[in-house]
Formats: C-alpha cells, sequence, structure tokens
C-alpha cells in the first residue's frame, strides 16, 4: 500500500472513532497487532500494551467506560511509506467524578499490507492521572 492509502486509512480509522464505529477500527487491523497507549503504565484501565483485536476492543471499552470523549480534532497526519504519525486534540470527562482534561495526543502507526500492524499512543500522563483519580 501506498503512503497515502495508510494516510487515508488512519484518516477512516479517527472517524469511525468519532462514530463509535468501534468495528471499522478493528477491521483496519492486522489479527495479530501490537497496541498500546502509555505502553510502559497500567495506573488507568486502557494503558499498557494489547495484542489481537480483542484486546485491542477491550481499550475501547475501557476507554468507553471510564471517559466521555469530548473532542477528538486530528491536527496533523503525517505519512512515510508504512509509518503514520499523528497528533490530535483530545478532551475527555471522567464518568465517575466529572474532571475534565485537554491534550494533544501524538500516535504512531505501523502498516503490514494495508493494516494497522502496531499502535504506539502518548498522551499526558499526568493530566489523565488528575482526571482519572478521585
Amino acid at each position: 500500500m501506498s503512503t497515502n492509502d495508510n494516510v487515508k486509512t488512519i484518516q477512516a480509522v479517527y472517524e469511525a472513532f468519532g462514530r463509535g464505529d468501534i468495528a471499522t477500527i478493528l477491521d483496519a487491523l492486522t489479527d495479530d497487532v501490537d497496541w498500546a497507549s502509555e505502553a510502559d503504565s497500567t495506573e488507568v484501565p486502557w494503558w499498557g500494551v494489547r495484542h489481537g483485536k480483542a484486546e485491542v476492543a477491550d481499550f475501547f471499552t475501557q476507554l468507553g467506560t471510564e471517559m466521555e470523549v469530548e473532542e477528538f480534532t486530528p491536527l496533523a497526519i503525517i505519512g512515510d511509506g508504512d509509518v503514520v504519525l499523528t497528533v490530535a486534540r483530545y478532551r475527555a470527562k471522567s464518568r465517575t467524578n466529572g474532571k475534565a482534561a485537554t491534550m494533544n495526543l501524538h500516535h504512531h502507526w505501523t502498516f503490514r499490507d494495508g493494516k494497522i500492524a502496531s499502535y504506539r499512543g502518548a498522551e499526558d500522563t499526568l493530566a489523565t492521572l488528575r482526571t482519572f483519580q478521585p
């Protein structure tokens, strides 16, 4: 697949996220996808490493259970071959305590045979922890 195709896939994934269409996101992944948001931590339910589509589905379940996404706006999407880097503006509110955080998210996507094979996401961990914890 071309760089342009990979960028279009990420745009489609972000549009699906905005609609809450997790099935479309999962369809864009390899069966053995390596997925991690804040890979080195499990302090909040959606952080940590996941493998395979079922575990990625759990990522979205955990995120949706804990947080209400109020804004998700892609600011930059840049591709180079099988790598796509993105920055997105994100605002979410805790469903438990009502606290909110606004931050930029940084995503690193890697493709294999036209599908997303890996994802690494980084966020403002301090802001997330302050929002998530009571």
